[in-house]
């Protein structure tokens, strides 16, 4: 969030450039922050938090899709675990950051730089995954939840497993300091609000001057998934969040936060774990 009032508009044409200028000059940025641990992950800490690791399971020997993955350490952690991993971001910073860092780590992985719709185009029409995983900051970037889920739905096997771990869209109604509901909860289309700093260094000088995002109601993003036809068999609401990531945060337990003035009765983050038919 960069601003405290409403800014949404009819249409966004080139949200994509936007937003793929902002996420290469935060790859710099987060690389080389405390919030990302490099040395600890460069030594064999993991990136994945305990949600994720319980939700999916295991993975040793499975094939997994990351969506949105960032500069890959989650995907990389993945791979640590045993799957067989590819990743996919828009960011062509990161996904550099992310091959680097699969040769430096001896580790096998895939990554593609692609805007996540167009990955049909990059991607095999055959090529599909025992698990589609994503999480943490990642659909807001995205107009259209259904084409969303049919991605998804395209790239898992039959019987295969999408998990997604997000931030609550409740917490993307509130302003800056958390002190005053300033946006929507539903989805009035795109929010085009100022940058400022990054979560991983709230002082980094960005050159990019704004940033385009959607609040997707929990409704939506179900609601999408269940139209591509996977079945949904676990959905889970926290009153924590796993990082440390927002402005005023109060540590309450092992990776678990929670935003000061809001509290442990307020949802942090929900996950959903589906499966697509044989």
């Amino acid at each position: 969030m960069g601003n405290t009032s409403e800014n949404y508009s009819d249409s966004e044409p080139n949200y994509q450039e936007i937003n793929r200028a902002l996420w290469n000059e935060k790859t710099s940025v987060h690389v080389n922050s405390e919030f990302y641990d490099m040395s600890g992950f460069r030594s064999g800490k993991t990136s994945l938090k305990h949600i994720e690791l319980d939700g999916v399971g295991e993975v040793r020997g499975k094939s997994l899709l990351h969506l949105q993955c960032h500069f890959g350490q989650d995907t990389l952690s993945w791979a640590r675990e045993g799957a067989e991993v590819t990743g996919v971001d828009l960011s062509d910073e990161s996904i550099k950051v992310a091959q680097s860092l699969t040769e430096e780590l001896g580790l096998a992985a895939r990554f593609v730089v692609c805007d996540l719709y167009d990955l049909p185009d990059h991607l095999d029409a055959q090529d599909q995954f025992d698990i589609v995983f994503t999480s943490y900051g990642t659909i807001g970037w995205l107009p259209d939840m259904d084409r969303w889920a049919s991605v998804i739905q395209q790239y898992l096997k039959p019987g295969g497993t999408f998990y997604m771990v997000e931030f609550h869209p409740v917490i993307w109604m509130y302003d800056d300091d958390f002190r005053k509901v300033a946006y929507s909860y539903f989805n009035r289309g795109p929010l085009t609000l100022a940058t400022d700093g990054t979560y991983a260094d709230r002082t980094a000088e960005l050159e990019t001057s704004h940033e385009v995002s959607w609040n997707h109601h929990l409704g939506e993003v179900l609601g999408a998934l269940l139209k591509a036809g996977l079945s949904i068999d676990d959905f889970r609401e926290y009153n924590y969040s796993t990082w440390d990531c927002f402005p005023e945060m109060t540590k309450i337990g092992d990776e678990k936060w929670v935003i000061t003035p809001l509290g442990e009765k307020f949802p942090h983050m929900y996950a959903i774990r589906c499966k697509k038919p044989l």
